[in-house]
Parts: C-alpha cells; structure tokens; sequence
C-alpha cells in the first residue's frame, strides 16, 4: 500500500519517531495549522527510562506553547532545587536553588515525570489520527519529487518533508550518513524506581541530587508519584564490548559496584532490582543536519549522555526552534531548505555545547579524593555555582532568537 497526505500549502510532513522530541514537533506544527504525520516503530508508547526531568528550557513552552501546563503540574513533582553531596558520607557539598528560587531565575518550573505520563500528554496534544504505530522504517528514498519512506510491514509512504525524530539509535541518521557513529562514553549505569517508603533515610527527598565519588555518582529525583527515580553511573573499565548496548545485570552488582557509600545511596540503590546494565553513547557533533528531504531532530541530531539531564529538554528546544523556522519559511516563501538551515544555525552551537559539557560532567562528578575533588567542592558550594554552571542551561529561551534578514515585523 502507498499513501500520501496533504498539509496547508500542500506539503506532507513524515516524522519518524514518537518519543518527546518528535510528538512535541507534531503537536506544535498541527496547532498552527499543518498536519504532520508520526510514523513509530513500537506497536504501543511505552516507557523508556521509565522517567525524565524537564527543566525550564523545555517546560515553558510545554506550558505555553502547548497549553499541558496545568497536565504536568498535577502529574510531575516540582522540583526544590538541585544539591550535590559526598557519596560517602553525605555532607552536602553545594546546594544550588530552591523551588522559588527556580521559578525566578528561569522562569519556569523544574518537573520529574514518568516518561509514560509525558507522552500521553503529547499525544493529547497532537490529537487523533496523526500517529501511526507499528511502523519500523527500513529505508528512505530521497526523490527529485518527494521522499518515500519503506516500512519493515511492506508499506510505503511519500513525503515533502522527513523528520528524523527516531532517537539515539537512529535509523534515517544512519541514512543521513551512510554509517553508525556512536561511540560509548566509558561509563555504564543503572537504573530504577522507589517509592518514599523504601527510603526513609533519604535527606532532601524534593530536591534533584548528585552523590559524588571516585569513578561513579547517583542522580536521583522525585517523579509526581512520590517516588524517587534514579540513575546509578559507574567508570566501566576497556571499551564497550557487548553487541547491546543493554545487557543483563548480576544480582545485586549495582550494590557490589557502591560498597562504602552512604548509608542514604545503599538504601535507595538497595530497593531496586537493577536488572539491566546500560551502556552510555553519545554521538559525535553534525556538520550538516539534513540532507535532501531528511532533517535530524533530538537524539537522532545530538545524542549526548544524561549527566545533565538535557537530552528530552533539548529535543523539545529543536522541536520549537524546527516548527518555528518552517512556519516562517511558509509564511515568508523563502522556501523548506532555507528554514532548515535556519534551525541547525540557531541550534548547533547550543547543543554542542550542551553534549560537551554534559560528556566533562563525568569527569567532574568522578573525581578522586585529593586536591582536584577539593577544589571541584570549592566551586560547587560557592555563590556564584548557578550563575557559572546551570544558567546558561536552564534560563535559555529557545524561541528568543534574531529575525532572518528580510523578516517584516
């Protein structure tokens, strides 16, 4: 079967991929009135990290973009503040912020959510009949006309337009490319859920914390159930040798790897299974974001590791920045390939700025005991820790950029 579909202007959209990035583009462009189509290879959405912090940069304009505000407030936990500590022994070594606080300085709130929750809201807001699911694609043909998109069921699907939302594992970046690019980023990881009751001793349950210690951390945060949702990193040594990237766990190693730590991580890390190891890629900065009909989006664009917990944020920034440009490209006929280039040159430097400083964070977080360590404390604990380190992240408006030379207005 081979079907096609037909926007304003008459141009179809394909968007393959319905994780964060891609629903947030499709509900964005259908609200200003194009009808993009979402093409997902899962027969259902379902959870993938089980759950994921939204910072400002990304909540303001689920809030006022896509009107889920009063959604994520009654399902996500408002975050209080950010706290590093000693893995060991628990002293807090830096507190950055307060809930309050938060709010002014960026400008919106700092939620954790189940990622399963966020994506019903999404798809909410991108309404009935726009995404399909079941659907793998296998390969993209880029025509002088149009591109076709093959699927893995036999169907075919012709597009003016084809958004590779399709994650950290890209297919059409591969196509974009001609090969696999990630590369592991020598650490590897655990993850899971708790509920409070299951830690008792945890101090500062609303807030999102770093346990720090040589060669590993904790990040945990609370998610609008009340639990706590987790991930537990550790230096793995040699590369990654395993096919997948997500292997069996040995019982209980995550418990083995974080002998010694404090009494508050034993007990959280204690209380989930952890059955699962993975392995954490990245994937090298782009030179070009598209070529011919297929253009990046999120993971697919600029997959980095979770040390900053940017990467669903940054998805939603492209998201915005995307349908904004190809709006405007419609609105002013300087054509789809301008507003495409528009998008990678407002979204570049960002991201890649945000992937290397997010792959350094490691290294800063692993420290072992000695000078470097002290003097990293020193820098997290003093005044000035935000305005260095986290502003530049969490006050940053996607959508407040310069208007392309010849705009009117």
């Amino acid at each position: 079967m081979t079907s096609s579909f037909t926007t304003r202007s008459g141009t179809r959209i394909a968007i393959v991929g319905a994780g964060i990035g891609g629903l947030t583009l499709a509900a964005e462009l259908r609200r200003r009135g194009l009808n993009p189509q979402i093409y997902e290879q899962a027969a259902e959405l379902r959870e993938v990290g089980a759950a994921v912090a939204l910072s400002a940069n990304a909540t303001r304009f689920l809030r006022d973009r896509l009107g889920i505000g009063e959604q994520l407030a009654e399902k996500a936990a408002d975050v209080d503040g950010l706290i590093f500590r000693d893995g060991r022994d628990g002293r807090v070594i830096g507190r950055v912020s307060s809930r309050r606080d938060y709010h002014g300085r960026a400008g919106a709130p700092y939620y954790g959510v189940h990622r399963a929750d966020l994506q019903q809201m999404l798809k909410q807001a991108v309404g009935e009949g726009a995404l399909h699911l079941n659907k793998k694609c296998v390969r993209v043909e880029d025509g002088e006309r149009s591109a076709v998109l093959h699927f893995a069921d036999g169907d075919t699907v012709e597009a003016d337009l084809v958004i590779g939302a399709d994650g950290v594992r890209s297919r059409l970046r591969r196509e974009l490319l001609g090969y696999d690019d990630a590369q592991f980023s020598g650490c590897h990881g655990w993850r899971g859920i708790v509920a409070p009751e299951q830690t008792p001793s945890l101090p500062d349950p609303e807030a999102i914390q770093f346990w720090m210690g040589p060669g590993g951390h904790l990040l945990h945060y609370p998610i609008g159930s009340g639990e706590q949702n987790f991930l537990l990193v550790r230096r793995h040594d040699g590369p990654w040798a395993e096919k997948s990237w997500v292997t069996p766990a040995e019982e209980n190693e995550h418990l083995a790897a974080f002998e010694g730590w404090a009494p508050a991580v034993r007990e959280m890390i204690g209380a989930a299974p952890a059955a699962e190891r993975w392995a954490l890629f990245h994937r090298p900065p782009l030179q070009q974001w598209s070529r011919g009909r297929i253009t990046l989006l999120g993971d697919a664009a600029h997959a980095m590791v979770p040390h900053h917990g940017q990467g669903a944020n940054q998805s939603i920034e492209d998201a915005i920045v995307l349908a904004d440009c190809l709006i405007d490209g419609l609105e002013q006929g300087t054509g789809w390939d301008a507003a495409r280039q528009r998008y990678q040159d407002l979204r570049a430097d960002r991201v890649r700025r945000v992937q290397i400083t997010s792959l350094a964070t490691a290294d800063v977080l692993h420290l072992p005991d000695g000078p470097a360590a002290e003097a990293r404390n020193a820098r997290l604990g003093a005044a000035d820790a935000w305005d260095r380190y986290l502003g530049w992240i969490h006050e940053h408006v996607a959508d407040q950029v310069p208007q392309p030379v010849g705009a009117v207005g």
